[in-house]
């Protein structure tokens, strides 16, 4: 046998183990007790069960929903490190995005971030001068330390030959800098299996019926599996309450007369299908401190965001014909016609930005991440950026860690001694995790197509050879689920048995692109039910 033969096809070893079942979760989270209880499964609340379970704390992270079912999969799918902050002075805030978004792109996550060029488009007339932002997207490459190039000015017939659909009428010249983007409910779940990985333990659609006290002081919780009914509790030294957009629901829990701590700004976004290739994003400024985005994503195009103040409950935000208006109204500031046809339009999605309470405009609102302490010991965490979701987990470390009393004890490892770019699972280079998709196939099998290969690789980076091996075990799993979309059934199989998805919805919209495209149609449901339910 040569040394070539025994190199193994890829997707011959078999992938770890699937999850635990949702009743051995769920005895295992009702007889111990935890350090730390964290209810809320956003990236906050991900990103602290992960930092706190790296630290060596017994840690359980439950939602009543899904795992970014909310806000965390309802952003512009941006890391970036925030060109409008500039205009207000905040140097620092965006030197320490920037910060962050390197670490993320670079060490933590390169499999599932992707650098991106934006083009800010200057029309006669706009917000903003040539000279201004031409200033301002230098300063903005400059406390990147100009690892994204150098921020600079591009004529419009240029600028053009990226982006067909962009509009000339009126266009003076074109700012362009570097960010990156993902997306974001696979960034979410990875970061949930990293948590899993540290030693946490998770459950989803597990909703908090009551708070437990001893003494006076909040001990843990009452839940219900809202798939079956089960009804559970969990004991935990210390609750973190990290449910976003519900955080003042959870602290009446504990206080009843607590009053409100946040207010709520909900951000709609459409998503359509291109009419040409798009190889930058456009970045338009609507006035002095707003900008709308039209950004290349998952082979679509991606339109928002909006930003006004809501009052209604988080369950019920939902995209409403004005949002719809606004959206492409804005957009055809930069964006030519044929792109922004209704008929285009394959999903649309609204989530709630949680920032700090007070008066003031919410698009001029600083995205700042509070920590606060409620009368029978609950921690609640609000606010925040996707950019800088690392550095969320780690702050709150720090303020579990300088607790009066310290109720976690002092034995646990600080989170000053955690490495500070621990990889994200399955990092690997996209580009060679598809090279080897596609060059590694089983002989009797189909060959993998490009771009299923690009879209395993850049959603699961090596763990896409897991989903391998299932394919090559099953061939009628290595189908495609709609012949539009590149997704496999295999996913679908990984999904349950490696993602905790119970629900189609968990799978068609968060684990795959499926509903973003618009293609989650009846029998591409059915299918997906059938797998779930083996």
């Amino acid at each position: 046998m040569t040394t070539l033969e025994r190199v193994p096809a890829l997707g011959t070893h078999p992938a770890a183990g699937a999850n635990p079942g949702r009743a051995e979760t769920r005895e295992r989270l009702a007889r111990a007790t935890y350090d730390l209880l964290v209810v809320g499964g956003g990236i906050l609340g991900i990103s602290t069960a992960w930092h706190a379970a790296q630290s060596g704390l017994r840690v359980a992270l439950v939602d009543s929903g899904d795992f970014a079912g909310a806000t965390s999969s309802a952003s512009s799918k941006l890391l970036h490190g925030g060109l409008r902050y500039l205009q207000t002075g905040a140097v620092k805030l965006v030197a320490e995005n920037h910060f962050e978004r390197r670490a993320v792109s670079r060490q933590v996550a390169p499999h599932l971030a992707n650098p991106l060029t934006f083009y800010l488009p200057v029309y006669k007339g706009g917000p903003h001068g040539a000279a201004k932002l031409g200033a301002g997207v230098l300063a903005y490459s400059a406390l990147s330390a100009f690892g994204d190039g150098i921020g600079h000015l591009l004529s419009p017939a240029r600028a053009q030959q990226d982006v067909p659909e962009l509009r000339t009428d009126g266009l003076k010249a074109v700012a362009v800098y570097g960010d990156n983007q993902m997306n974001d409910a696979r960034m979410a779940l990875m970061t949930v299996r990293a948590a899993v990985n540290a030693g946490a333990v998770v459950l989803n659609h597990a909703e908090v019926t009551g708070l437990r006290f001893t003494r006076g002081r909040v001990t843990g919780a009452e839940l219900r599996d809202r798939l079956d009914g089960d009804e559970f509790g969990v004991d935990a030294r210390l609750v973190l309450n990290a449910t976003g957009p519900w955080v003042d629901h959870l602290r009446r829990m504990e206080d009843r007369g607590a009053d409100p701590s946040i207010r709520l700004s909900k951000g709609a976004h459409l998503v359509l299908k291109r009419t040409a290739p798009w190889k930058a994003a456009l970045a338009t400024p609507i006035d002095k401190y707003r900008i709308t985005f039209a950004l290349p994503w998952e082979d679509m195009l991606l339109l928002g965001t909006t930003d006004e103040e809501y009052e209604g409950e988080p369950g019920e935000v939902a995209v409403t014909e004005q949002d719809i208006a606004q959206i492409l109204d804005e957009a055809a500031f930069s964006v030519r016609d044929q792109q922004l046809s209704r008929d285009l339009i394959t999903y649309s999605f609204a989530g709630l930005r949680v920032l700090p309470g007070g008066p003031g405009d919410t698009s001029k609102a600083k995205r700042e991440t509070v920590v606060t302490e409620g009368r029978g010991g609950m921690l609640s965490v609000a606010g925040g950026k996707w950019t800088t979701f690392r550095h969320i987990g780690r702050t709150v470390m720090q303020k579990l860690e300088t607790l009066p009393g310290h109720p976690l004890g002092e034995d646990f490892e600080p989170i000053g001694r955690l490495p500070r770019r621990l990889p994200l699972p399955g990092v690997a280079s996209p580009r060679a995790v598809a090279h080897r998709l596609l060059v590694d196939h089983p002989a009797p099998g189909p060959r993998m197509s490009p771009e299923t290969a690009r879209h395993l690789a850049t959603h699961y980076g090596s763990l896409a050879f897991d989903i391998a091996r299932l394919a090559n075990e099953r061939p009628e799993l290595a189908e495609r689920i709609h012949p539009d979309a590149p997704e496999i059934w295999a996913q679908v199989v990984y999904a349950r048995d490696h993602e905790w998805a119970e629900t189609a919805d968990d799978v068609l919209r968060r684990r795959t692109t499926l509903t973003i495209r618009g293609l989650a149609g009846d029998e591409v449901r059915a299918g997906v039910r059938r797998l779930l339910e083996k």
